[in-house]
């Protein structure tokens, strides 16, 4: 199945050009000209990765990014900016509110295909759930052998904590919803409340000591885990 691309640009002479471009190199494409379609259709659409320009009428492509971010459907989503702007305040600005990647406009189009393709591999869950091992920092984590190290200490974690961690370290970088890790960890239990995240985080972090500093809270998204602080 080819991987599916949302472009959302108001310009049609430059949706032509990415459509064309990205069909040619083996995307299916769909496209949305607005913020409240481009919402709509990443919903429903669930693509692969989205490209997002700056400046769309009724809704900045901000705002979109801030929306897309708090929702668990499509938090997940890479998030590529495309714009005039060049300014460092709006790459900034762009980045913090959850893009993966920004590209100012002009751009070529083999520049742009290929940034598409690294940013596709690096968020492939496939390949990461093909992993058994990850180092991050002074974390280390061994899924066959269900063991974490902290600084080259073992750090004995539940079967849920261990989970979560796991599902964290996979997406690191990735803001992920109390909605999402509810899902993915405890496979959504309605009658589990969102606080069930918040205690096991609480407890994942005491355990962690120091490195829980790896573990980020978004006010009013979720979670996160980050490599670098």
């Amino acid at each position: 199945m080819k991987p599916k691309i949302l472009v959302v640009d108001d310009e049609p002479d430059q949706v032509e050009l990415i459509e064309f471009n990205l069909r040619s190199a083996g995307f299916d494409v769909s496209c949305a000209s607005d913020g409240p379609e481009a919402i709509a259709k990443a919903r429903s659409v669930a693509p692969a990765l989205i490209l997002l320009d700056v400046m769309l009428p009724e809704m900045s492509g901000l705002e979109v990014c801030k929306t897309l971010r708090r929702h668990g459907d499509t938090a997940h989503i890479p998030i590529i900016m495309l714009t005039a702007k060049a300014a460092e305040i709006d790459r900034v600005l762009g980045l913090e509110l959850g893009a993966d990647d920004y590209v100012t406009k002009p751009f070529s189009p083999r520049e742009l295909i290929l940034r598409i393709k690294k940013m596709l591999t690096r968020h492939d869950p496939q390949a990461e759930e093909k992993k058994e091992q990850y180092r991050l920092g002074e974390i280390f984590i061994d899924l066959p052998r269900h063991q974490t190290l902290v600084s080259d200490r073992p750090v004995d974690l539940t079967a849920t904590e261990f989970k979560l961690l796991t599902v964290l370290v996979q997406r690191k970088g990735k803001v992920q919803s109390r909605e999402q890790l509810l899902q993915d960890v405890w496979e959504y239990d309605r009658m589990m409340g969102t606080r069930t995240v918040d205690t096991h985080m609480r407890r994942l972090r005491e355990k962690l000591g120091q490195a829980a500093r790896h573990l980020d809270t978004v006010r009013g998204v979720g979670y996160r885990f980050v490599d670098e602080v």
